[in-house]
């Protein structure tokens, strides 16, 4: 079972962001640059330690779907093969593995400076799609309505928490920031603990960008592993 990602890992309670007010101490929320040493444009790609190829592969291509794009030693340890798949983005994630690895389906424990899950976007019109093809399949998930998002969470075959996350509105990849600040706003204004719908919704109407809801079905809100 992965560790739920809506909890704090040092003892398990929900994680919670405190009041929902703006406490000037901390840093602002805001799509804005910030008054920085340089500004990065953008992920290129995302390196995890892996297991052995066969395994990494049959996990992320074969039911994920992401094609395995290149395969190359790893520059730094020529022992390691370094496999690099397209989540289909633009971006990329890559494994180092070795044949002699063997996978570890265990939940992991994340720590500091650990990584704790990794979401990917799928298409809200296919959700139930993939709810059905990963049931035929055997894979175990849990499925969450988070407010802004629906997501289904499972795990890789090395006990890695694996998010397939669906908007809950239409939002265009160039003002995603822009929205979900704008919705954090609300948020607070709402006082509530978390960004829900309607303040998703009222964040693209106040943008100007129109409100289209995607078609997802109901799902429980909270927090849970895979049984």
């Amino acid at each position: 079972m992965p560790d739920d990602p809506t909890t704090d890992d040092t003892d398990g309670a929900p994680a919670t962001d405190g009041p929902a007010t703006d406490d000037p101490e901390r840093a602002p929320v805001t799509a804005e640059l910030p008054d920085s040493v340089m500004n990065v444009t953008g992920v290129d790609h995302i390196t995890l330690i892996g297991s052995n190829e066969a395994d990494t592969v049959e996990f992320y291509r074969d039911v994920l779907g992401m094609p395995l794009v290149l395969r190359q030693p790893n520059l730094d340890a020529p022992h390691m093969s370094h496999l690099f798949f397209d989540p289909g983005d633009g971006r990329l994630l890559s494994f180092f593995v070795q044949d002699e690895q063997q996978s570890n389906p265990a939940p992991q424990r994340a720590g500091v400076g650990a990584v704790h899950h990794l979401a990917f976007s799928i298409d809200a019109g296919e959700f139930r799609e993939i709810r059905e093809a990963l049931d035929e399949y055997g894979q175990q998930y849990n499925e969450f309505d988070r407010g802004a998002f629906h997501s289904l969470y499972t795990s890789d075959h090395n006990g890695l928490t694996i998010e397939l996350a669906a908007d809950a509105y239409h939002i265009p990849d160039d003002r995603r920031g822009e929205v979900m600040a704008t919705a954090q706003k609300h948020r607070v204004e709402d006082g509530s603990e978390y960004v829900k719908d309607e303040h998703l919704a009222s964040a693209l109407e106040a943008l100007g960008i129109p409100v289209e809801p995607t078609d997802l079905p109901d799902a429980p809100t909270g927090a849970g592993g895979i049984e």
